[in-house]
């Protein structure tokens, strides 16, 4: 019902009754007046006036479904939206419910209060401050594909922060960077039973409206957000919207055949990585050498300094500059 109520006060131009509330949903003026209070609640600023009703002024900087679904143009990534304030982790969450869910749902948070990026790292997580989502996939692939995911989501941020006047970068395989300081994290999990995939979450966490002490001392010099940058707010509905928008677009040849060839021209044409020096980490190893590509299959290519060159999975390898982070 509250719902309901809110899509009608949207679609009102001016003041709308309470009477005339009460007449389209068959409820008491009792029950109106009790959501009209629940959205006030929840941050909506709905002005009420005696005999004229009620008028919607301004919407809360939340990212529920009701409040992105104006700028989505997706088929069904981002169509059912599960919203919580707190959270321990919304990847945690949605691997619970993965099984019961249609592909393309979303768990999103304002806060996350365990948060984590790949090989098990912290990702902070401040309330309201970023932008933090998990999607249920469940392609019809070989798993070994699903690793090729991850580019997917790192080449829907780079061209959403493009559309938002932001310039960034990306990391192979799973951050985004903003000069050579890190926004944007994503990981992805598979759970899988031999040759069939059971589902795939997919985890994103983006530093939007973050001052600058809200990030860890510690991580100033390697990590930053949206605001620092831009030196503005950002739009936080807008952004999720847009990374859905082109998620989606990326993803659905995906299905069809595995591949992500547009993606991955995303990835090569805006990378951190191809034509420097870096460190490939596998555990205790660490072997040196220079990025050469991003090849159709996904994987980084990498001339070592023996010469050797080699296509590199995505997964336990962990990439890092010479000189820096990258």
């Amino acid at each position: 019902m509250k719902k309901k109520i809110l899509e009608l006060l949207r679609e009102s131009e001016g003041f709308i009754s309470g009477e005339k509330i009460s007449e389209e949903f068959g409820v008491t003026r009792a029950a109106i007046w009790k959501n009209i209070n629940s959205l006030k609640e929840d941050g909506y600023e709905i002005e009420s006036i005696s005999r004229k009703g009620y008028r919607l002024l301004s919407s809360p900087d939340i990212l529920s479904y009701e409040e992105i679904k104006s700028y989505l143009s997706t088929q069904f990534t981002g169509r059912k939206i599960y919203y919580y304030d707190t959270i321990k982790s919304t990847n945690k969450m949605a691997k619970e419910i993965a099984h019961n869910e249609e592909e393309g749902v979303v768990i999103v948070a304002e806060e996350q209060l365990e948060g984590r990026g790949r090989l098990g790292r912290t990702w902070e997580s401040p309330k309201k401050k970023g932008i933090y989502f998990s999607i249920i996939l469940k392609p019809q692939v070989h798993p070994m594909k699903v690793s090729k995911l991850t580019l997917v989501g790192a080449a829907a941020v780079n061209l959403a922060l493009e559309e938002m006047g932001v310039t960034s970068n990306i990391k192979w395989p799973n951050d985004i960077l903003i000069k050579g300081k890190k926004v944007c994290g994503i990981l992805t999990e598979m759970s899988s039973e031999l040759n069939m995939i059971n589902y795939v979450v997919m985890g994103i966490g983006i530093n939007v409206n973050l001052d600058r002490n809200e990030i860890p001392e510690d991580l100033q010099d390697k990590a930053t957000s949206l605001k620092i940058e831009s030196k503005d707010e950002i739009n936080r509905k807008k952004l999720m919207a847009l990374i859905l928008n082109k998620f989606e677009k990326f993803y659905l040849p995906f299905k069809e055949d595995g591949e992500i060839l547009q993606a991955i021209e995303v990835c090569r044409k805006n990378s951190a990585v191809i034509g420097n020096e870096v460190q490939i980490l596998n555990g205790s190893t660490k072997k040196l050498g220079r990025a050469l590509d991003i090849n159709d299959a996904g994987e980084l290519v990498v001339e070592f300094t023996d010469g050797k060159i080699q296509s590199i999975l995505s997964g336990e390898i962990s990439i890092r500059g010479i000189n820096g982070y990258i």
